[in-house]
Order: C-alpha cells, then structure tokens, then sequence
C-alpha cells in the first residue's frame, strides 16, 4: 500500500474538530467564570475527577474484566456493550457525587456543578479530541510535504508496512467523517454537563430518584453509543447522541428550575 496524499476536507474536518474539542471547554469556563462566577478550581476538580474514575480506576476494571475474563463484542457482544456503559456510568456518576460532596463543600452551588461539569467533559474533549486530532493533523502535513515518506524509507520494511497500514486511515475514511470527532466531543460536553446538575440537584434536595436519574442517562447514552456504533453510519448516531445530549441538558434543566443559575452566587 502506497502513502496518498491528503485533501482539503480532511485537513478542514480535522481543525474542525480540535477547535471545538479545545474550544468549547475553554470558552464554557470563561463563561462559567465571568457570567455565572463559578470558581475557576471547580474546573480542575471536574478535570481531576475524570481522570481518576474514568481513566485510571475505570480502566483497571476494563483490565480484569476484558482482558482477564476475556469479555468482547465477539464472544458476548450484547452482554459486553451492557458491561461497558454500566461501567462508565457507574464510575463516572459516583465520581461526581464523591467530588461534589467532599470537594465543592464550600461551593456547593448550581453555578460550581456547571463548571465542574466543563472539568469532566471538557479534560475528556481535549485528551480524546483535541489530542488525537492534532496527531492526525500532524501525520497529515508531513504526508503532504513528504516528510513521512523520506522518515519511513529509513526504517526495515516490516515497519514501513505496518506504519502505512495505520496511516490509510486518513485516505480511506470518508472526508465527511472527519468533521464527526468535534461534534462528537461536543455532544459529550453536553452531556457531562447536564450529568453534573442532574447529580448536584439530587445532593442538594437528598433525592435519590434524581441521582438514579443521572446513572440511567449515562448508562443510556453510552450503551447507545457502543451498540449503534456496528449497524449505523457514523452521522445517524451522531445525530442520535447529540439529540440525547439535548435531552439530558433539558431534563437538567428542568430538575434545576427553582435554582436559577443566575441567581446563584459561588460561595468561598
């Protein structure tokens, strides 16, 4: 397989999408913190929370249980996509719950629940979107430019091989799919968001039935995500979880609606 070089709408997707994976996070805390005065700190502690539950105590479950137990969409595929959104729920979800009710004590407010909920989805939009994305577009140029070509002709056959193969990705995928990454992230920040006021407001009020709310959204969105993912097009279940990012912000919404976010002032 020969290296091909890359067209403008890949190039145009791919900034697309590191624009809103980075983007969108740092514009939301700015609005966060000037418009509804939420503590820039709330921000890393939805960050921080991210990252333990979901990259690094979610993940050594994943180990045990996939790779231990040997659990695939090949051997038990439904049973996998319910194991994988449960799981995410439930750490995710807990995550939150343990940040807002040992962390946030002192600004334990709706606007503080809206930056905390930027921390959680915008760490997640800037490692899995803006991060990777910005790979890509670095692979690109140097295609385009021949840098890659004159790096690989060094190297032994096998790995030049191996190296394409992983590259043809970028000539292979349909163009339009390339701007699906961004949309996708911000449907994501969405949805961590409205998570983040859904658990807020059932600690506040001490209402389970809310807090179980959260866990289902979360459970739904993902195990849609997961089971969509080999029988639709990219788009269809693009638009699908962006409507259920929606959703979730209006089912938010309206749990808060005695708790206005303007007429909330952070504390501390």
């Amino acid at each position: 397989m020969e290296i091909q070089t890359i067209g403008a709408v890949p190039f145009m997707g791919t900034i697309f999408s590191i624009l809103v994976s980075i983007g969108v996070p740092i514009a939301l805390t700015v609005i966060g913190k000037k418009k509804f005065g939420a503590q820039i700190s709330t921000f890393f502690i939805g960050a921080g929370t991210f990252l333990l539950f979901a990259m690094i105590l979610e993940q050594i479950l994943h180990i045990l249980v996939i790779r231990v137990l040997g659990l695939d969409a090949k051997t038990n595929e439904w049973l996998y996509y319910f194991y994988g959104a449960c799981a995410a729920a439930v750490f995710e979800e807990t995550g939150r719950i343990v940040a807002m009710k040992w962390f946030m004590k002192k600004r334990f407010d709706l606007p503080n629940a809206f930056m905390y909920g930027i921390g959680h989805g915008g760490v997640e939009a800037i490692l899995i979107g803006g991060l990777a994305n910005i790979g890509g577009l670095i692979n690109m140029i140097m295609i385009n430019n021949g840098m890659m070509q004159a790096s690989l002709a060094i190297l032994p056959e096998e790995i030049q091989a191996q190296t394409v193969e992983q590259l043809s990705t970028l000539w292979t995928t349909p163009q339009s799919y390339f701007f699906a990454s961004g949309v996708e992230r911000l449907s994501a920040v969405i949805i961590h968001i409205g998570l983040s006021l859904i658990i807020y407001k059932g600690l506040k009020d001490s209402r389970k039935g809310i807090i179980a709310m959260a866990y289902g959204c979360h459970f739904l969105v993902d195990f849609a995500a997961v089971a969509l993912a080999p029988r639709l097009s990219v788009w269809f279940i693009e638009l699908i979880i962006f409507a259920l990012a929606v959703a979730i912000f209006m089912l938010a919404h309206r749990v808060n609606k005695d708790s206005s976010v303007g007429k909330v002032s952070a504390q501390g």
